[in-house]
């Protein structure tokens, strides 16, 4: 069989920024407690690690927030979690993705380990060892999968991060404890970007470093503050198509967006409805409507504590709205540019425009 052609990716030149418009909420309280982590099947559909003081699960909902079920990770069933427990040896897991092939990857903190599960469930494998040799890790808190498939994991309190491959195989280390450049202060999220480079989230330091795919120090995003590109505590990070850099700013309570060259865009403070499921509880149950009728919800709409931020190829930004137990949906609207649809950038940043 003639093996596929990959089309070539298209040159972009700049983008038409027509805007990042909130959409929707899916999850609520009792369905998607302390919603940590965010990954994307095939299909579309949302799977939330949900990460309490005595249960951890994963809840699987439709983008129209329709409930697909829910398995337990750590602690037993009940009318919060799922309907039954993954029998493998979960401690404390950190974060989640899928792969190409639709399976899950569970990273865990406590167990210093890397578990493979299928979408409903089964563990298909594990790997990993606490240490602070090549491939073994100290509470690894964040990771990705590289442009080539490895995987990329910030290994927290050895203040690094390693490259290994899916099998647990070590490749390559970068990182020290530190505040300068390429020094880490328990490093949290791991994003990979069309082109290879590396952005982790430095927690401790409040900033973004940003790496070429083997290492090398690129440049730095970010510092301490309140202000339009500082951060306090960064957690989750990602990429999406273009290149945007998205930053779950974690104690500022917001989401950031940056662009390909580590420019401040825009920020997201949170803009929540009641989510499909949400609104069919209010609504059987009299007590609760009562509450929400007598309550201002101008705070409830902002995030709290928001730990992951995640885009489909759709151009949905999904945010993991911990401490509000739900997910923000937002979509992002832009027109792509060509070479000769935009003009060469100037060499003065003044711009003057009438929009």
């Amino acid at each position: 069989m003639p093996k596929a052609k990959v089309a070539p990716r298209q040159e972009v030149a700049g983008l038409l920024r027509v805007g990042t418009p909130y959409e929707r909420t899916v999850g609520m309280r009792r369905l998607t407690n302390t919603a940590t982590d965010i990954a994307l099947s095939k299909d579309g559909h949302l799977h939330i690690l949900c990460r309490g003081e005595n249960l951890v699960f994963v809840r699987r909902l439709t983008i129209d927030d329709k409930d697909l079920g829910a398995f337990n990770l750590v602690g037993g069933g009940g009318p919060v979690g799922g309907s039954f427990k993954v029998e493998a040896d979960f401690v404390w897991p950190s974060a989640i993705a899928i792969d190409a092939s639709d399976r899950l990857w569970v990273c865990d903190e406590g167990a210093n380990k890397f578990f493979i599960l299928t979408l409903d469930g089964k563990v298909k494998g594990s790997f990993g060892k606490q240490g602070t040799g090549p491939g073994e890790m100290n509470r690894p808190s964040g990771f990705c999968f590289s442009p080539n498939g490895n995987i990329y994991v910030a290994d927290t309190l050895n203040h690094r991060v390693q490259e290994i491959t899916r099998e647990g195989k070590f490749l390559l280390e970068w990182g020290r404890p530190g505040s300068g450049a390429g020094e880490f202060n328990m490093p949290w999220g791991v994003a990979a970007d069309p082109n290879g480079d590396v952005y982790v989230s430095d927690w401790r330091n409040d900033r973004i470093q940003k790496f070429t795919a083997d290492g090398k120090f690129i440049k730095q995003i970010g510092g301490s503050g309140t202000g339009e590109g500082e951060f306090n505590r960064p957690a989750g990070v990602t990429v999406d198509q273009d290149g945007d850099l998205y930053v779950a700013d974690w104690a500022n309570h917001r989401v950031q967006l940056f662009d390909r060259g580590g420019r401040f865009v825009e920020k997201f403070a949170g803009d929540a409805t009641l989510s499909r499921q949400a609104r069919e509880y209010m609504i059987s149950n009299v007590m609760a409507m009562r509450l929400r009728e007598m309550t201002p919800i101008e705070q409830q709409k902002r995030f709290r504590w928001p730990t992951s931020v995640r885009t489909g190829p759709d151009g949905r930004v999904y945010v993991a709205d911990y401490g509000s137990h739900r997910v923000q949906v937002y979509k992002k609207e832009a027109v792509r540019l060509a070479p000769g649809q935009i003009a060469p950038r100037p060499r003065s940043n003044t711009l003057y425009t009438q929009f």
